[in-house]
């Protein structure tokens, strides 16, 4: 098999020689591949106790910039070898430029909208600094993307990232709403919007689960009606969180094809999400779309509640993506 360097940014920690990421893409993806390619996954080292354990052989990670440097360089000496880029960064986007000077034309997988990210976290001088990255990258980087839009105009591949399997559609549970019950699974993280969902909802008597926090994570938020659970990373428990709640909220300022999203369609849980990430709506059905604000979050809320029935009914005719689908197209693409 050829090898194939996939090259993140995410931090992954080790613990007795396993290695950890909180992020799930980071695990699924190069497991996937691994079963088609020699992979070798290239991350940055982590002082935190992460959630997911990365079942791939060949695992490294840096604690600087020149070491991950080095590594890649290294690499280098397997001529036939593939590399792929997750994200652009400051991290990756310097090694995929030294990637391009020594004759390798590395595939840059995008996985959400960094313009969008950039600017939830920096403001305006984001979308500058990340508009320099991309386009540099662009010029000579084989895009991969969860979405048309994310590439720009640019030349690339779009793929559905997905961590469906068969279990995800057995033993479905109908949901109740006499009162409600708000799931989020994720990161909390500023451009999540999970913040922002915590202030909207202040005062308000309105259940919330969140599903995501690190280890060292400390619940301020216990007099809100709010549940913090660590990072689920055992299929089961994960979910039975989806069944356990009615309405699933994605508060994010941007997104790409987010994981979470597709869980909770697959499980038959109406989503909430906010204008800024209304493209992820595409033709799937129980998808709700509310302003960043308490009045018409309510209203959103308050309408599902009144037809969950029928949106239920509707969730039926929804396809979706696969995770066998998704390491397919990908491998597909690499290969060429």
């Amino acid at each position: 098999m050829k090898r194939l360097f996939i090259i993140s940014n995410e931090r992954i920690s080790n613990i007795d020689g396993k290695f950890y990421c909180d992020n799930i893409d980071l695990k699924s993806t190069p497991e996937g591949l691994d079963q088609v390619f020699n992979v070798n996954l290239l991350g940055r080292t982590s002082n935190l106790s992460r959630s997911h354990e990365i079942k791939v052989s060949n695992v490294k990670i840096f604690s600087s910039i020149f070491s991950y440097f080095f590594s890649v360089l290294k690499s280098l000496k397997y001529q036939q070898s593939k590399y792929l880029v997750i994200s652009i960064t400051p991290y990756t986007f310097f090694i995929t430029i030294l990637l391009k000077i020594f004759g390798k034309s590395p595939y840059v997988y995008l996985r959400s909208d960094g313009y969008k990210e950039y600017k939830a976290i920096l403001g305006p001088i984001g979308v500058l600094f990340y508009s320099c990255m991309f386009n540099v990258v662009s010029l000579f980087g084989n895009l991969i993307s969860c979405r048309k839009q994310i590439l720009r105009n640019k030349k690339g591949h779009v793929v559905f990232p997905s961590q469906l399997d068969q279990d995800w559609f057995e033993n479905l549970r109908r949901g109740e709403i006499e009162k409600f019950k708000l799931l989020y699974v994720g990161r909390l993280k500023i451009e999540k919007g999970i913040f922002s969902l915590l202030t909207m909802l202040k005062g308000k008597n309105i259940d919330l689960a969140i599903v995501g926090a690190e280890k060292n994570f400390k619940n301020n938020y216990e007099d809100q009606n709010v549940k913090i659970y660590f990072n689920e990373n055992n299929k089961k428990r994960l979910i039975k969180y989806y069944d356990d709640h009615n309405i699933f909220v994605l508060p994010s300022f941007t997104e790409g094809h987010p994981m979470a999203l597709i869980e909770a369609l697959a499980r038959r849980r109406p989503v909430v999400i906010f204008k800024e990430i209304q493209h992820v709506i595409d033709e799937k059905k129980g998808i709700f779309v509310s302003e960043r604000n308490i009045e018409s979050f309510l209203k959103t809320l308050n309408f599902i509640k009144s037809n969950y029935s029928q949106i239920i009914k509707e969730m039926e005719l929804n396809r979706l993506p696969t995770k066998k689908d998704f390491i397919n197209d990908m491998a597909k693409i690499i290969s060429q």
